[in-house]
């Protein structure tokens, strides 16, 4: 049981606490209710622009990384289409520093063409190094325009066009920063040696003259119900075929979300899942296979993602994958299987709360989807899922006219065919 105290400030921002005493450390994390979502469709990657924006100083401090490293401290931030996330490390005795470089960056950034700049440059050639010039890197780029055709989940964090931020000037970073980042849009946890009243008051102090914001309203677009199977094919000049297979499903708070889990756990959460051991080590269709879901706060994808074994074609590889979803779907689980996948996923969240970083982040986000603590039910959530359920989930949503298909294609390997 993960004990919390919660606040709110006068200025909307919500501050959850969590004492923990086995560390002389403590964790300061910042979660932003914005995401690539929340970007204008021709002006995509803004989410994780700020992601770099927010280390190149803010109005008060020229440089975040220099104090906190003389404190003993230590930080990192990472973006998804649904929010942005700050986190930082440092000896508990410390806090207050870690408090008053966030509060800074959040009451403002130091706008100045300079900083626009650098970090442009930075998230530029990340583009172009992960995307772009990386066996398989443009997947994301080909898939999620693929499997949404209304939904800003079409695009990846890091933007649907290099373009976007290459054409970023100062006025849209300036509109982007004062639409989300505010008080009002942010949930600050705080996890390790502290008093929770305590952290209160120094949040108080320290967060408590900002002014909240008008945060821009979400209007997201509803996606329509896929009704018939699409695909694309691509060459490229990568090492094998590869195939991606993706399908509709629930979102993060809804019922069936950990049912969908449970399920992609069981095709392929380890070398003993089906996937692995009929079609790698069995068949050795692919050399690699995984099943797993997006984990987004809206609706979001079952994917099934592999790379096919030099003997095999892709088409044959898929049949098997179709073959393994018939079963599930006409097959209840046996009892043995799905208490195997429920003691894995029991003791992943187990040990995942041991960090006192991972509390705070966890914290955070749980917060956001409704309650910080209905992280303490969600192992309940996990074992209450019966075969029944899968079953029916996959009967659900494993269907063809909900798949979206990627034939990712070696030119190499048709080369050696020819």
């Amino acid at each position: 049981m993960i004990e919390i105290k919660k606040y709110t400030l006068e200025n909307g921002l919500k501050l959850i606490v969590h004492q923990d005493k086995t560390t002389p450390l403590a964790a300061i994390n910042v979660l932003y209710d914005v995401g690539a979502k929340d970007e204008d469709e021709e002006k995509t990657g803004f989410a994780h622009l700020f992601e770099h924006l927010m280390f190149g100083g803010s109005a008060n401090i020229p440089s975040y990384d220099e104090p906190l490293q003389k404190v003993g401290g230590d930080n990192n931030a990472w973006t998804s289409n649904d929010l942005t996330n700050y986190y930082l490390t440092l000896p508990a005795a410390n806090l207050e520093t870690g408090l008053w470089l966030e509060s800074d960056r959040m009451l403002e950034l130091d706008f100045s063409q300079e900083s626009l700049d650098v970090q442009k440059k930075v998230v530029i050639e990340e583009y172009k190094q992960r995307y772009l010039n990386q066996p398989y890197g443009d997947v994301p780029l080909l898939l999620r325009p693929l499997a949404y055709k209304v939904h800003p989940y079409k695009w990846p964090t890091i933007g649907a066009d290099i373009k976007h931020i290459e054409e970023a000037n100062l006025d849209d970073v300036k509109q982007f920063f004062y639409s989300h980042y505010a008080p009002n849009n942010a949930i600050v946890s705080v996890t390790g040696n502290v008093e929770p009243d305590e952290v209160y008051g120094l949040v108080k102090k320290w967060f408590g003259d900002i002014p909240s914001r008008q945060v821009k309203k979400r209007q997201l677009p509803t996606e329509p119900v896929q009704k018939e199977m699409r695909i694309k094919k691509v060459e490229r000049d990568v090492p094998s075929d590869m195939l991606q297979m993706t399908f509709h499903m629930c979102g993060r708070r809804d019922a069936e979300y950990h049912t969908l889990d449970m399920l992609s756990d069981v095709l392929s959460n380890g070398a003993s899942s089906r996937l692995y051991q009929r079609l790698v080590k069995g068949k050795k269709l692919f050399t690699d296979l995984h099943a797993y879901i997006s984990g987004d706060i809206e609706n979001g994808l079952f994917t099934f993602a592999g790379n096919i074994s030099d003997h095999a074609t892709i088409y044959e590889a898929e049949e098997a994958i179709w073959e393994e979803i018939a079963e599930i779907k006409n097959v209840l689980v046996e009892e043995y299987e799905l208490q195997k996948v429920k003691n894995k996923v029991e003791s992943t969240l187990t040990f995942s709360e041991i960090n006192f970083l991972n509390k705070a982040m966890n914290l955070a986000q749980f917060e956001l989807l409704g309650r910080a603590e209905d992280i303490n039910h969600e192992v309940d959530k996990y074992r209450s899922v019966t075969a029944e359920d899968i079953k029916a989930c996959a009967n659900r949503v494993l269907v063809e006219s909900n798949c979206s298909k990627l034939y990712y294609l070696s030119i190499s390997k048709k080369e050696k065919i020819c």
